[in-house]
């Protein structure tokens, strides 16, 4: 079993207890799904990899926290996993912050049904899952709400300010009409009111899509069938020809529907950060499939990031001691995660000192049912 993060792909130093929970996760994934269909609402519907989201390199992460010598003390110290499953929860879901707690208490019980008579938790251990799901509900209920507080904010603006314009055209063609001399002058103020309430209408349904799917502006994606490993090959080849760095590419054969030049250019992003930021030495690219999703990582050792900066390292802001031209963040990051959340996942960053620091892009293997008009729908 590899860990899903990539941040141990030899699993070096893993207690037999964190060997023996990483040998049942995929059974309780597999409860939890079934689980969560039956009792969480709005969860019936949802295609499975828009379900299973991040909860597969969560559970990695716990099993990682339950290795005394391990530098991980949770599943959720260290990394951003918990915070990308409720944004894109906000983003590709109808879930509300209840289904999200909901859903987490639930993986507890299917960890408890599964783990009996397989993995010997103590109550040191079972502390420490409890840690790790409390914080990890903390951590996507505020991911979740801060989507909602940004959707609040640029409705008021819209409201105040889009929508504005054309009201006021409504108003003084209605006030026109009122007073036109003749019948052309009234035709002319119709249309012209007649063309504002059109653009009215478009803002409310556009207002409305916002309001349903939380969405940023979706990227062009020209999606075909490829294998990943391909791409992960090119793009060490094309870099070890230049940045006097070795580059590694692992993992497993995961042909799927992505926008390959998309892809491509986030993956570039993730290596050009590695260099910029890693230790000079190497590397690693890896990719895993789990539950339908691809988890395709970036690994470098080295100074690690901040744990304050994990929630707002995708946003538009330069890393300390650069510019957002210059030698920062930039919109690197930025763009890998429109990247993943246009092809219906999400991007993590998973970093410590101990470990070094691994950018993981998480999307479903086949994303054409989530790149359209209506992410997240559809028979499971």
């Amino acid at each position: 079993m590899t860990l899903a993060s990539d941040q141990n792909p030899d699993e070096l130093g893993l207690s037999s207890t964190s060997r023996q929970f990483m040998g049942i996760r995929e059974d309780v994934m597999a409860r939890w799904e079934r689980e969560t269909r039956a009792r969480v609402e709005g969860a019936q519907t949802l295609l499975s990899p828009v379900l299973t989201n991040m909860l597969p390199a969560f559970l990695d992460n716990i099993a990682e926290a339950l290795s005394p010598n391990h530098p991980r003390q949770s599943g959720t110290s260290n990394n951003s996993a918990a915070a990308a499953h409720g944004g894109e929860r906000a983003r590709m879901t109808r879930f509300g912050p209840d289904q999200i707690v909901h859903e987490y208490q639930i993986l507890r019980e299917c960890i408890a049904f599964v783990a009996a008579g397989r993995v010997a938790l103590t109550h040191a251990d079972w502390a420490i899952i409890d840690l790790s799901i409390n914080a990890a509900v903390r951590d996507a209920v505020r991911e979740f709400a801060s989507i909602q507080e940004e959707l609040r904010r640029k409705l008021a603006a819209a409201l105040s300010h889009d929508m504005r314009t054309p009201l006021g055209v409504v108003l003084n063609g209605a006030e026109l009409v009122g007073v036109a001399p003749d019948l052309e002058v009234a035709r002319r103020a119709a249309g012209k009111i007649a063309a504002s309430a059109e653009r009215l209408g478009q803002m409310m349904a556009e207002l409305l899509d916002a309001l349903i799917f939380q969405g940023g502006p979706r990227l062009a994606l020209s999606l075909s069938r490829f294998d990943i490993a391909d791409l992960m090959h090119e793009v060490c080849q094309e870099y070890s020809q230049k940045a006097g760095v070795r580059f590694e590419a692992g993992g497993e054969s995961v042909p799927g529907y992505w926008c390959r030049s998309s892809m491509r250019r986030a993956l570039e992003n993730l290596v050009n950060n590695a260099i910029r930021y890693g230790d000079g030495e190497s590397v690693r690219l890896q990719a895993r499939q789990a539950h339908g999703r691809l988890m395709l990582t970036v690994h470098n050792a080295g100074a690690p990031i901040p744990p304050e900066q994990h929630g707002r390292i995708f946003e538009y802001l330069p890393r300390a001691g650069g510019t957002a031209s210059g030698g920062g963040w930039g919109i690197g990051l930025p763009f890998v995660r429109s990247v993943a959340e246009n092809h219906g996942g999400s991007a993590a960053v998973d970093s410590s000192r101990e470990t070094g620091t691994t950018f993981i892009i998480d999307v479903p293997v086949d994303c054409r049912p989530f790149a359209g008009d209506t992410p997240g729908a559809g028979q499971a």
